[in-house]
């Protein structure tokens, strides 16, 4: 049986050792090609066994935060806090064995917040249940990173981790268009400047047995970029970087540590230091927006807003209210910043804004 890790780490040291340059970029790509593609052999490998534990968690509220850190770093307090939920909190390691959900209710939102097992180093390949644990990031909306302000090493443990499961923490998923085609070659189109050459983007391309495509790259993109694109299983989500246990450090530390990590903000969930400030944080992280329902000739209902993601359609909402509406839509009337005058008549196609008010007619 092949060893993956042995190989991984061969192709790893060679990294090490290549300087990059123009003379070298197209070695280091193909390197880094034959990396992504024993890291999804390694993984394929190991999802053949069956794992005891499962962390498969329902979806509840408006979007969903996973608390992530290393064990005993305050995370069950934290969700505690912020929750009320009664996850186990004890001054040692791998208190947490399972998931523990809890709603956190903020600005009419509602938040369901994960707290799983802490994360080791090693996890991404399995070790400590580490698999299992991140695999539950990919049905979050925002990813909470919470560290010990004694231990700010284990961010960057964490973010390492993260990434070698395929999740881009704070990246946009790039615009690149790859379709497979019979014949050909290669064509590669760009919209933008790229350091990278064609032809190293073409020997990874053929590194994964890609021969004949018709390549479109709209976003300036690194040769990992890349790699991400044509392996199509990564998940890009937004994250939040909290330093915990200020309150056990002084205050010329918190700020050193805080710089270092270039972190969101600073909390200590035990003593309840700035955690409204993490309530609003995560509000603005998670992008959201408030409209209003109205049935007609009534008052709109401004104590219970629907909250979705900013960027959202009249066609949207009527998804999130029943997944037959939209068949039925005649047309809509729409109130606030989004609209050119009041009640304005719209259709699905329609943008909405933060505070709108919205007034459907159906068939």
């Amino acid at each position: 049986m092949p060893d993956y890790n042995q190989k991984i780490k061969e192709l790893e040291d060679e990294l090490k050792k290549t300087k990059y340059n123009k003379a070298t970029q197209g070695h280091i790509g193909l390197v880094k090609a034959k990396m992504a593609i024993l890291r999804e052999k390694q993984t394929a490998r190991s999802k053949t066994g069956k794992s005891e534990y499962g962390y498969s968690v329902r979806k509840s509220g408006d979007a969903t935060i996973l608390l992530l850190g290393f064990p005993s770093t305050g995370k069950s307090t934290l969700l505690n806090k912020l929750t009320g939920a009664q996850s186990e909190v004890a001054a040692y390691a791998f208190t947490t064995l399972t998931v523990i959900p809890g709603i956190m209710e903020y600005k009419q939102a509602k938040i369901q917040i994960l707290d799983v097992p802490g994360v080791v180093a090693g996890a991404a390949s399995g070790r400590g249940r580490g698999r299992e644990v991140l695999a539950v990031i990919r049905n979050a909306d925002l990813v909470l990173m919470v560290v010990d302000i004694n231990n700010p090493e284990q961010y960057h443990a964490i973010l390492r981790e993260v990434h070698e499961s395929g999740i881009r923490l704070n990246k946009t998923k790039p615009e690149v268009y790859i379709k497979k085609t019979s014949r050909g070659g290669i064509q590669i189109g760009k919209t933008v400047k790229l350091d990278v050459d064609d032809a190293t983007l073409k020997r990874i391309l053929q590194e994964f047995k890609i021969n004949n495509a018709e390549v479109l790259i709209r976003s300036t993109i690194l040769v990992d970029d890349f790699i991400d694109i044509i392996e199509g299983s990564k998940k890009y989500l937004p994250a939040i970087t909290c330093i915990n246990k200020i309150d056990l450090a002084t205050a010329d530390k918190v700020d050193k540590v805080k710089k270092e990590l270039n972190a969101d903000l600073v909390i200590s969930a035990e003593k309840e230091i700035n955690l409204e400030t993490l309530k609003e944080t995560i509000f603005q992280k998670l992008n959201f927006m408030r409209i209003y329902l109205k049935e007609p000739s009534r008052e709109a209902d401004m104590n219970e807003p629907m909250i979705i993601f900013k960027g959202a359609t009249i066609q949207d909402i009527c998804n999130k209210l029943h997944r037959d509406l939209a068949g039925k839509f005649r047309f809509a009337r729409v109130w606030g910043r989004s609209t050119k005058f009041p009640g304005q008549k719209l259709m699905l196609n329609h943008s909405l804004q933060d505070q709108d008010i919205l007034e459907l007619h159906m068939r």
